[in-house]
C-alpha cells in the first residue's frame, strides 16, 4: 500500500522531531502494511518553509536509515504547500517538489477556515502548466464543508482531492468522518493518505479508514483509492467518476 501524504522527514516541520522518530513513523506504516511513503513536508504555511533542495537530501538520510535497519519502506520526496498566488512560478524557479520528484502531481494545502478568491485562477494556471493539482484534506476545511459547491467546482474544472484517512476513521469527530463520506458518495475525493505526524496523536489510520470505506462503499471503492495512489508514483492519469453535488441533508424534516 503507498501513502501518499506523511511527515516522516525528520526535524523539518511538526512531523517527526529527530530521525529516531522517523523510524518509529516507518515501523508503524508498515505495521499498517504500507510499503512506500510519499514525504510532504509543509511549505509556505506560515510556520515552515521546505523547498526541494531542503527536501530531498533528507529523504536520502530517511532512506539510508530505513535501509540500515532492514525497515521495508521506501520513502519517496513531495511536499505540502500551502496555496499562494506564485505557485507556478516558484514550480519553474525548482522550489517546488511534485509528488515523488518527477509526477505531474501537486499538493495544494488551503488554509484551514477559507477557500481564498484565486483558488480556482491559481488552480487553472497550474493545469494549464501541465501540472495536475491535489487539494489536500478539503473534509477539513471550514468553508468548505459549509459550502461544498466550492469543492465541487474545483473537481469538475479538474482538481483533484486527498481525504485525511483518520477523517474516514472518526479521528476527528462525527461530522469529519460523515462530510468525509459525503465526499466519497459524491465522487469528490480521489485520494485517502494518512497524513501522519507521529506516531501517537497523530498516527497512521490506513487500515481503519480502508475497512469503513469497504463497509460502507465496497471493495471496488478501497480498489479505486489504492491504484490513484500507484497512479501517482508512476505518474499515470487518474480518472475520477462523474463529480457530483452534495445534497443538502434533512433536518427533523425542516427542509
Amino acid at each position: 500500500m503507498i501513502d501518499i501524504h506523511c511527515h516522516i522527514l525528520p526535524n523539518i516541520d511538526d512531523g517527526a522531531k529527530h530521525l529516531e522518530d522517523s523510524v518509529a513513523m516507518a515501523k508503524a506504516a508498515v505495521a499498517q502494511g504500507i510499503d512506500t511513503i510519499i514525504a510532504t513536508p509543509h511549505h509556505k504555511n506560515g510556520s515552515y518553509n521546505n523547498t526541494k533542495s531542503t527536501i530531498l537530501p533528507l529523504v536520502e538520510l530517511v532512506n539510508a536509515r530505513l535501509e540500515a535497519e532492514d525497515v521495508p519502506l521506501t520513502v519517496l520526496p513531495g511536499q505540502e504547500t500551502r496555496i499562494y498566488g506564485e505557485m507556478v512560478e516558484d514550480y519553474d524557479l525548482g522550489k517546488l517538489l511534485p509528488l515523488n520528484q518527477t509526477s505531474d502531481y501537486i499538493f495544494v494545502e488551503l488554509p484551514s477556515n477559507s477557500v481564498p478568491r484565486f483558488t480556482n485562477q491559481l488552480l487553472f494556471d497550474l493545469q494549464v502548466h501541465d501540472l495536475k493539482p491535489i487539494i489536500v484534506h478539503p473534509e477539513r476545511n471550514k468553508a468548505i464543508m459549509e459550502h461544498p459547491n466550492l469543492l465541487f467546482e474545483m473537481v469538475r474544472n479538474g482538481a483533484l482531492t486527498q481525504v485525511t484517512a483518520a477523517s474516514v476513521a472518526g479521528k476527528f469527530g462525527k461530522k469529519i468522518k460523515g462530510f468525509s463520506q459525503d465526499l466519497i458518495e459524491a465522487n469528490l475525493t480521489h485520494f485517502i493518505a494518512s497524513d501522519a505526524h507521529n506516531i501517537t496523536t497523530r498516527g497512521f489510520c490506513n487500515q481503519e479508514a480502508n475497512t469503513v470505506i469497504k463497509d460502507t462503499f465496497g471493495h471496488a471503492m478501497l480498489y479505486y483509492f489504492m491504484e490513484n495512489a500507484q497512479y501517482i508514483v508512476e505518474n499515470e492519469t487518474v480518472i475520477g467518476h462523474e463529480p457530483e453535488r452534495i445534497k443538502k441533508k434533512k433536518f427533523m424534516g425542516l427542509f
